[in-house]
Protein backbone atom coordinates (compact mmCIF):
# COMPACT_ATOMS: atom_id res chain seq x y z
CA UNK A 1 0.00 0.00 0.00
CA UNK A 2 1.44 3.40 -0.94
CA UNK A 3 2.05 6.17 1.54
CA UNK A 4 -0.86 8.36 0.44
CA UNK A 5 -3.29 5.51 0.76
CA UNK A 6 -2.03 4.76 4.25
CA UNK A 7 -2.50 8.30 5.49
CA UNK A 8 -5.88 9.05 3.94
CA UNK A 9 -9.03 8.13 5.90
CA UNK A 10 -11.78 6.55 3.87
CA UNK A 11 -15.36 7.08 4.94
CA UNK A 12 -15.93 3.33 4.93
CA UNK A 13 -13.01 2.66 7.28
CA UNK A 14 -14.04 5.39 9.71
CA UNK A 15 -17.68 4.33 9.80
CA UNK A 16 -16.61 0.79 10.64
CA UNK A 17 -14.54 2.11 13.52
CA UNK A 18 -17.26 4.39 14.82
CA UNK A 19 -19.77 1.57 15.06
CA UNK A 20 -22.86 0.29 13.30
CA UNK A 21 -25.93 2.42 13.60
CA UNK A 22 -24.27 5.19 15.58
CA UNK A 23 -23.20 7.79 13.07
CA UNK A 24 -25.01 7.99 9.77
CA UNK A 25 -24.39 11.70 9.74
CA UNK A 26 -21.27 12.17 7.66
CA UNK A 27 -18.94 12.37 10.63
CA UNK A 28 -16.04 10.99 8.64
CA UNK A 29 -16.06 13.99 6.33
CA UNK A 30 -15.13 16.16 9.31
CA UNK A 31 -11.83 14.33 9.90
CA UNK A 32 -8.85 15.98 8.20
CA UNK A 33 -7.56 14.12 5.17
CA UNK A 34 -4.01 13.63 6.41
CA UNK A 35 -3.75 11.86 9.72
CA UNK A 36 -0.63 10.54 11.38
CA UNK A 37 -0.29 8.79 14.73
CA UNK A 38 -0.50 11.34 17.53
CA UNK A 39 2.84 12.33 19.03
CA UNK A 40 3.44 13.60 22.56
CA UNK A 41 3.76 17.37 22.63
CA UNK A 42 6.79 19.04 24.24
CA UNK A 43 5.33 21.05 27.10
CA UNK A 44 5.50 21.35 30.86
CA UNK A 45 2.16 19.74 31.63
CA UNK A 46 0.10 16.66 30.78
CA UNK A 47 -2.98 17.41 28.67
CA UNK A 48 -6.07 15.23 28.92
CA UNK A 49 -8.74 15.66 26.26
CA UNK A 50 -12.32 15.38 27.45
CA UNK A 51 -15.27 15.60 25.01
CA UNK A 52 -18.39 16.08 27.15
CA UNK A 53 -22.08 16.63 26.47
CA UNK A 54 -22.51 20.06 28.03
CA UNK A 55 -25.52 20.96 25.88
CA UNK A 56 -28.20 19.05 23.99
CA UNK A 57 -30.44 16.17 25.15
CA UNK A 58 -27.57 14.48 27.06
CA UNK A 59 -26.57 17.63 28.95
CA UNK A 60 -27.68 16.16 32.27
CA UNK A 61 -24.87 13.64 31.96
CA UNK A 62 -22.36 16.41 31.46
CA UNK A 63 -23.63 18.62 34.29
CA UNK A 64 -20.91 17.75 36.85
CA UNK A 65 -18.05 17.86 34.33
CA UNK A 66 -16.40 21.12 35.37
CA UNK A 67 -16.97 20.58 39.10
CA UNK A 68 -15.42 17.11 39.13
CA UNK A 69 -12.60 18.19 36.82
CA UNK A 70 -11.64 21.11 39.05
CA UNK A 71 -11.57 18.87 42.14
CA UNK A 72 -9.45 16.20 40.45
CA UNK A 73 -6.96 18.64 38.94
CA UNK A 74 -6.53 20.36 42.32
CA UNK A 75 -5.98 17.04 44.09
CA UNK A 76 -3.45 15.70 41.58
CA UNK A 77 -1.49 18.94 41.21
CA UNK A 78 -1.22 19.80 44.90
CA UNK A 79 2.06 17.83 45.08
CA UNK A 80 3.34 18.91 41.69
CA UNK A 81 1.44 16.53 39.46
CA UNK A 82 2.47 13.17 37.99
CA UNK A 83 6.05 11.94 37.55
CA UNK A 84 7.17 11.54 33.93
CA UNK A 85 10.42 9.59 33.71
CA UNK A 86 11.72 11.00 30.40
CA UNK A 87 11.30 14.53 31.80
CA UNK A 88 12.86 13.58 35.12
CA UNK A 89 10.19 15.47 37.06
CA UNK A 90 6.54 15.77 37.94
CA UNK A 91 4.22 17.49 35.48
CA UNK A 92 0.87 19.02 36.45
CA UNK A 93 -2.22 17.84 34.61
CA UNK A 94 -4.58 20.01 32.61
CA UNK A 95 -7.88 19.03 31.06
CA UNK A 96 -9.27 20.39 27.79
CA UNK A 97 -13.07 20.07 27.97
CA UNK A 98 -14.96 20.43 24.68
CA UNK A 99 -18.73 20.32 24.21
CA UNK A 100 -20.02 17.51 21.99
CA UNK A 101 -23.50 19.09 21.92
CA UNK A 102 -24.80 15.50 22.51
CA UNK A 103 -24.22 14.90 18.81
CA UNK A 104 -22.31 12.00 17.15
CA UNK A 105 -20.96 14.16 14.33
CA UNK A 106 -19.79 16.86 16.70
CA UNK A 107 -18.24 14.21 18.97
CA UNK A 108 -16.07 12.90 16.14
CA UNK A 109 -15.14 16.44 15.14
CA UNK A 110 -14.02 17.56 18.60
CA UNK A 111 -12.11 14.33 19.20
CA UNK A 112 -10.17 14.93 16.00
CA UNK A 113 -9.47 18.51 16.99
CA UNK A 114 -8.25 17.51 20.44
CA UNK A 115 -5.77 15.07 18.94
CA UNK A 116 -4.53 17.05 15.94
CA UNK A 117 -4.67 20.65 17.17
CA UNK A 118 -4.43 20.41 20.94
CA UNK A 119 -2.06 17.41 20.77
CA UNK A 120 -3.50 15.82 23.88
CA UNK A 121 -1.68 13.03 25.68
CA UNK A 122 -4.73 10.94 26.59
CA UNK A 123 -8.47 10.94 25.86
CA UNK A 124 -11.30 10.56 28.38
CA UNK A 125 -14.87 10.23 27.08
CA UNK A 126 -18.16 9.32 28.77
CA UNK A 127 -21.80 8.56 28.22
CA UNK A 128 -23.91 6.89 25.55
CA UNK A 129 -22.88 5.34 22.21
CA UNK A 130 -23.83 8.62 20.50
CA UNK A 131 -20.72 10.18 22.03
CA UNK A 132 -18.46 7.32 23.12
CA UNK A 133 -18.53 5.38 19.84
CA UNK A 134 -17.51 8.27 17.55
CA UNK A 135 -14.73 9.35 19.90
CA UNK A 136 -13.53 5.76 20.26
CA UNK A 137 -13.49 5.43 16.48
CA UNK A 138 -11.37 8.56 16.04
CA UNK A 139 -8.95 7.41 18.74
CA UNK A 140 -8.57 4.04 17.05
CA UNK A 141 -7.81 5.63 13.68
CA UNK A 142 -5.37 8.16 15.12
CA UNK A 143 -3.73 5.79 17.61
CA UNK A 144 -4.67 7.78 20.69
CA UNK A 145 -5.01 5.97 24.05
CA UNK A 146 -8.56 6.43 25.26
CA UNK A 147 -10.42 5.73 28.50
CA UNK A 148 -14.16 5.43 27.83
CA UNK A 149 -17.10 4.92 30.19
CA UNK A 150 -20.86 4.98 30.07
CA UNK A 151 -21.88 3.25 26.83
CA UNK A 152 -23.69 -0.11 27.15
CA UNK A 153 -21.02 -2.63 26.22
CA UNK A 154 -22.78 -4.39 23.34
CA UNK A 155 -23.51 -1.06 21.61
CA UNK A 156 -19.89 0.04 22.13
CA UNK A 157 -18.51 -3.24 20.76
CA UNK A 158 -20.20 -2.64 17.40
CA UNK A 159 -17.31 -0.26 16.66
CA UNK A 160 -14.62 -2.82 17.56
CA UNK A 161 -12.36 -4.63 17.73
CA UNK A 162 -10.42 -2.05 19.72
CA UNK A 163 -6.68 -1.60 20.16
CA UNK A 164 -6.45 1.89 21.68
CA UNK A 165 -9.70 2.29 23.61
CA UNK A 166 -10.88 0.66 26.84
CA UNK A 167 -14.40 0.96 28.21
CA UNK A 168 -16.09 0.49 31.58
CA UNK A 169 -19.86 0.08 31.97
CA UNK A 170 -22.53 -2.59 32.20
CA UNK A 171 -23.83 -4.93 29.51
CA UNK A 172 -27.35 -4.94 28.12
CA UNK A 173 -27.42 -8.64 28.99
CA UNK A 174 -26.83 -7.83 32.67
CA UNK A 175 -29.29 -4.96 32.56
CA UNK A 176 -32.00 -7.26 31.19
CA UNK A 177 -31.44 -9.58 34.15
CA UNK A 178 -31.69 -6.55 36.43
CA UNK A 179 -34.98 -5.43 34.89
CA UNK A 180 -36.40 -8.95 35.20
CA UNK A 181 -35.38 -8.93 38.86
CA UNK A 182 -37.19 -5.63 39.42
CA UNK A 183 -40.33 -6.93 37.72
CA UNK A 184 -40.31 -10.23 39.57
CA UNK A 185 -40.35 -8.50 42.93
CA UNK A 186 -44.07 -8.59 42.08
CA UNK A 187 -43.90 -11.14 39.25
CA UNK A 188 -47.02 -13.06 40.22
CA UNK A 189 -49.04 -9.87 39.96
CA UNK A 190 -48.27 -9.10 36.31
CA UNK A 191 -49.18 -10.89 33.09
CA UNK A 192 -45.57 -10.55 31.88
CA UNK A 193 -46.57 -8.58 28.78
CA UNK A 194 -43.78 -6.08 28.09
CA UNK A 195 -44.00 -3.04 25.82
CA UNK A 196 -40.64 -1.99 24.39
CA UNK A 197 -39.74 1.59 23.46
CA UNK A 198 -36.44 1.45 21.60
CA UNK A 199 -35.43 4.38 19.36
CA UNK A 200 -33.51 4.36 16.12
CA UNK A 201 -30.06 4.81 17.65
CA UNK A 202 -27.19 2.51 18.66
CA UNK A 203 -28.70 1.87 22.09
CA UNK A 204 -32.19 1.17 20.80
CA UNK A 205 -31.02 -1.08 17.97
CA UNK A 206 -28.97 -3.31 20.26
CA UNK A 207 -31.55 -3.39 23.05
CA UNK A 208 -34.27 -4.41 20.60
CA UNK A 209 -32.12 -7.37 19.54
CA UNK A 210 -31.00 -8.54 22.97
CA UNK A 211 -33.90 -7.97 25.38
CA UNK A 212 -36.66 -9.93 23.57
CA UNK A 213 -34.35 -12.95 23.19
CA UNK A 214 -33.62 -12.96 26.91
CA UNK A 215 -37.19 -12.24 28.00
CA UNK A 216 -38.95 -14.96 25.98
CA UNK A 217 -37.44 -17.95 27.85
CA UNK A 218 -38.50 -16.30 31.12
CA UNK A 219 -42.14 -16.33 30.03
CA UNK A 220 -42.38 -12.70 28.92
CA UNK A 221 -44.19 -11.60 25.78
CA UNK A 222 -42.63 -8.54 24.15
CA UNK A 223 -44.60 -6.02 22.12
CA UNK A 224 -42.21 -3.99 19.96
CA UNK A 225 -43.85 -1.30 17.78
CA UNK A 226 -40.54 -0.61 16.01
CA UNK A 227 -37.83 2.03 15.96
CA UNK A 228 -38.53 5.76 16.03
CA UNK A 229 -36.40 8.92 15.71
CA UNK A 230 -35.43 11.27 18.52
CA UNK A 231 -37.93 14.01 19.40
CA UNK A 232 -40.97 12.16 18.06
CA UNK A 233 -44.02 14.18 19.10
CA UNK A 234 -46.82 11.62 18.74
CA UNK A 235 -46.59 8.16 20.32
CA UNK A 236 -50.30 7.41 20.11
CA UNK A 237 -49.81 4.50 17.68
CA UNK A 238 -47.30 2.81 19.99
CA UNK A 239 -49.59 3.37 22.96
CA UNK A 240 -52.54 1.90 21.03
CA UNK A 241 -50.45 -1.21 20.32
CA UNK A 242 -49.65 -1.55 24.02
CA UNK A 243 -53.28 -1.13 25.05
CA UNK A 244 -54.49 -3.75 22.55
CA UNK A 245 -51.88 -6.22 23.77
CA UNK A 246 -52.71 -5.48 27.43
CA UNK A 247 -49.14 -4.51 28.24
CA UNK A 248 -48.62 -4.24 31.99
CA UNK A 249 -44.83 -3.66 32.00
CA UNK A 250 -43.32 -0.78 30.01
CA UNK A 251 -39.61 -0.56 29.26
CA UNK A 252 -37.18 1.14 26.89
CA UNK A 253 -34.01 3.17 26.56
CA UNK A 254 -34.80 6.79 25.79
CA UNK A 255 -33.49 10.30 25.91
CA UNK A 256 -35.29 12.38 28.51
CA UNK A 257 -37.33 14.62 26.14
CA UNK A 258 -38.84 11.57 24.45
CA UNK A 259 -39.76 9.90 27.74
CA UNK A 260 -41.41 13.10 28.99
CA UNK A 261 -43.54 13.16 25.84
CA UNK A 262 -44.40 9.45 26.04
CA UNK A 263 -45.35 9.33 29.71
CA UNK A 264 -47.60 12.35 29.48
CA UNK A 265 -49.35 10.84 26.45
CA UNK A 266 -49.70 7.47 28.22
CA UNK A 267 -51.67 9.13 31.01
CA UNK A 268 -53.67 11.29 28.64
CA UNK A 269 -54.70 8.21 26.63
CA UNK A 270 -55.48 6.11 29.68
CA UNK A 271 -52.55 3.73 29.53
CA UNK A 272 -50.82 3.23 32.90
CA UNK A 273 -48.96 -0.09 33.22
CA UNK A 274 -48.26 -1.70 36.58
CA UNK A 275 -44.52 -1.13 36.16
CA UNK A 276 -42.50 1.26 33.99
CA UNK A 277 -38.74 0.64 33.97
CA UNK A 278 -36.94 3.05 31.66
CA UNK A 279 -33.21 3.25 31.05
CA UNK A 280 -31.20 6.44 30.46
CA UNK A 281 -34.10 8.91 30.58
CA UNK A 282 -34.71 8.60 34.33
CA UNK A 283 -31.19 9.19 35.60
CA UNK A 284 -31.88 12.76 36.69
CA UNK A 285 -34.42 14.43 38.97
CA UNK A 286 -34.85 17.09 36.30
CA UNK A 287 -36.55 14.44 34.14
CA UNK A 288 -39.18 13.91 36.82
CA UNK A 289 -39.70 17.64 37.21
CA UNK A 290 -40.09 18.02 33.43
CA UNK A 291 -42.91 15.46 33.41
CA UNK A 292 -44.74 17.46 36.06
CA UNK A 293 -47.43 16.60 38.58
CA UNK A 294 -47.47 13.32 40.49
CA UNK A 295 -47.29 10.94 37.51
CA UNK A 296 -43.53 10.24 37.88
CA UNK A 297 -44.20 8.53 41.26
CA UNK A 298 -42.89 4.95 41.25
CA UNK A 299 -41.00 4.98 37.94
CA UNK A 300 -38.10 2.51 38.01
CA UNK A 301 -34.70 2.61 36.32
CA UNK A 302 -31.19 1.20 36.32
CA UNK A 303 -28.81 2.77 38.83
CA UNK A 304 -25.17 2.50 37.82
CA UNK A 305 -23.93 4.64 40.71
CA UNK A 306 -25.46 6.37 43.72
CA UNK A 307 -24.59 8.15 46.92
CA UNK A 308 -25.33 4.84 48.66
CA UNK A 309 -22.68 2.79 46.85
CA UNK A 310 -20.06 1.70 49.42
CA UNK A 311 -16.96 2.27 47.29
CA UNK A 312 -14.26 4.89 47.90
CA UNK A 313 -12.27 7.14 45.58
CA UNK A 314 -8.73 5.96 44.86
CA UNK A 315 -7.76 9.63 44.55
CA UNK A 316 -9.23 11.21 47.66
CA UNK A 317 -10.48 8.32 49.80
CA UNK A 318 -13.94 9.91 49.85
CA UNK A 319 -17.13 7.88 49.78
CA UNK A 320 -19.94 8.58 47.36
CA UNK A 321 -22.02 10.02 50.17
CA UNK A 322 -19.29 12.55 51.05
CA UNK A 323 -18.80 13.60 47.43
CA UNK A 324 -22.56 13.96 46.86
CA UNK A 325 -22.99 15.95 50.07
CA UNK A 326 -20.18 18.26 48.96
CA UNK A 327 -21.73 18.65 45.50
CA UNK A 328 -25.12 19.54 46.93
CA UNK A 329 -23.62 22.01 49.41
CA UNK A 330 -21.41 23.76 46.86
CA UNK A 331 -23.79 23.80 43.89
CA UNK A 332 -27.23 23.74 45.49
CA UNK A 333 -28.19 20.95 43.08
CA UNK A 334 -29.21 17.36 43.72
CA UNK A 335 -26.70 14.53 43.22
CA UNK A 336 -26.89 12.40 40.06
CA UNK A 337 -25.24 9.11 38.97
CA UNK A 338 -23.05 10.95 36.47
CA UNK A 339 -21.04 12.44 39.36
CA UNK A 340 -19.67 9.05 40.31
CA UNK A 341 -18.77 7.89 36.82
CA UNK A 342 -17.15 11.20 35.93
CA UNK A 343 -15.00 10.90 39.05
CA UNK A 344 -14.28 7.24 38.35
CA UNK A 345 -13.12 8.06 34.81
CA UNK A 346 -10.56 10.49 36.15
CA UNK A 347 -9.42 7.93 38.71
CA UNK A 348 -8.60 5.51 35.89
CA UNK A 349 -6.78 8.18 33.88
CA UNK A 350 -4.67 9.35 36.83
CA UNK A 351 -3.84 5.78 37.82
CA UNK A 352 -2.69 5.05 34.26
CA UNK A 353 -0.48 8.13 34.10
CA UNK A 354 1.06 7.37 37.48
CA UNK A 355 1.85 3.78 36.59
CA UNK A 356 3.10 4.54 33.08
CA UNK A 357 5.43 7.40 34.11
CA UNK A 358 5.63 8.26 30.42
CA UNK A 359 3.61 10.04 27.75
CA UNK A 360 4.56 7.65 24.97
CA UNK A 361 1.28 6.61 23.38
CA UNK A 362 1.76 2.85 23.10
CA UNK A 363 3.02 2.66 26.66
CA UNK A 364 -0.05 4.54 27.87
CA UNK A 365 -2.32 2.25 25.88
CA UNK A 366 -0.69 -0.87 27.32
CA UNK A 367 -0.87 0.58 30.83
CA UNK A 368 -4.62 1.16 30.48
CA UNK A 369 -5.00 -2.51 29.57
CA UNK A 370 -3.27 -3.57 32.80
CA UNK A 371 -5.54 -1.50 35.05
CA UNK A 372 -6.52 -3.27 38.28
CA UNK A 373 -8.06 -0.55 40.42
CA UNK A 374 -10.68 -0.04 43.13
CA UNK A 375 -12.56 3.17 42.37
CA UNK A 376 -15.62 5.15 43.40
CA UNK A 377 -17.63 3.14 40.82
CA UNK A 378 -16.24 -0.27 41.77
CA UNK A 379 -13.34 -2.44 40.65
CA UNK A 380 -11.93 -1.80 37.17
CA UNK A 381 -10.09 -4.59 35.36
CA UNK A 382 -10.37 -4.89 31.59
CA UNK A 383 -10.86 -8.17 29.72
CA UNK A 384 -9.57 -9.29 26.32
CA UNK A 385 -12.34 -7.33 24.59
CA UNK A 386 -11.17 -4.12 26.29
CA UNK A 387 -14.09 -3.63 28.67
CA UNK A 388 -14.69 -3.88 32.41
CA UNK A 389 -18.23 -4.52 33.61
CA UNK A 390 -19.37 -2.23 36.42
CA UNK A 391 -22.02 -2.80 39.15
CA UNK A 392 -25.70 -2.25 38.44
CA UNK A 393 -28.72 -2.08 40.75
CA UNK A 394 -32.36 -1.14 40.43
CA UNK A 395 -33.85 2.14 41.61
CA UNK A 396 -37.25 3.80 41.99
CA UNK A 397 -38.21 7.47 42.03
CA UNK A 398 -40.44 8.58 44.90
CA UNK A 399 -41.57 11.88 46.35
CA UNK A 400 -38.75 13.17 48.48
CA UNK A 401 -38.11 14.85 51.80
CA UNK A 402 -35.09 17.00 50.98
CA UNK A 403 -35.72 17.17 47.21
CA UNK A 404 -38.99 17.00 45.25
CA UNK A 405 -38.01 13.58 43.83
CA UNK A 406 -35.49 11.17 45.31
CA UNK A 407 -34.02 7.95 43.94
CA UNK A 408 -34.21 4.92 46.24
CA UNK A 409 -32.43 1.62 45.65
CA UNK A 410 -34.97 -1.21 45.52
CA UNK A 411 -33.13 -4.18 44.00
CA UNK A 412 -29.57 -5.54 44.09
CA UNK A 413 -28.76 -8.94 42.67
CA UNK A 414 -25.08 -9.28 41.79
CA UNK A 415 -23.55 -6.78 44.17
CA UNK A 416 -24.85 -7.56 47.67
CA UNK A 417 -22.54 -4.90 49.11
CA UNK A 418 -24.90 -2.32 47.56
CA UNK A 419 -27.92 -2.55 49.82
CA UNK A 420 -31.51 -1.53 48.97
CA UNK A 421 -32.69 1.63 50.70
CA UNK A 422 -36.46 1.12 50.32
CA UNK A 423 -39.16 -1.34 49.26
CA UNK A 424 -40.61 -1.01 45.78
CA UNK A 425 -43.90 0.78 45.21
CA UNK A 426 -46.27 -1.48 43.22
CA UNK A 427 -48.32 -1.01 41.14
CA UNK A 428 -47.79 2.43 39.68
CA UNK A 429 -50.35 4.93 41.01
CA UNK A 430 -52.87 6.03 38.38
Amino acid sequence: MDKDRKTNISRRDFMKKVGKGTVALGAASLIPQLVRPAMAAKRDYILIGHPSSLTGPLAGLGEPTQWITDRVVKEVNKDGGIYVKERGKKLPIKVKIVDTESNPTKSAEVASRLILREKIDLMLVLYTPDVVNPVSGVCERMEMPCVALGAPVEAWLTGGPYKWTYEAFWTIDTLTDLFIGIWELHGDETDKVVGGLWPNDADGTEWAKIMPKKLAPKGYKVIDPGRFPYFTKDFSSQIDDFKRAKVDILTGTLITPDWVTIWRQCHRLGFVPKIATIAKALLFPSALEAIGGDIPQGLTTEVWWSRYHPYKSSLTGETGRVICDTWEKETGRQWTPSIGFKHGGYEIVVDVLRRAQTLEKKALRDTIGKTDLNTLIGHIKYNEKHYSETPLVGGQWVKGKKWPWELELVYSFRNPEIRPTAKMIFPLPK
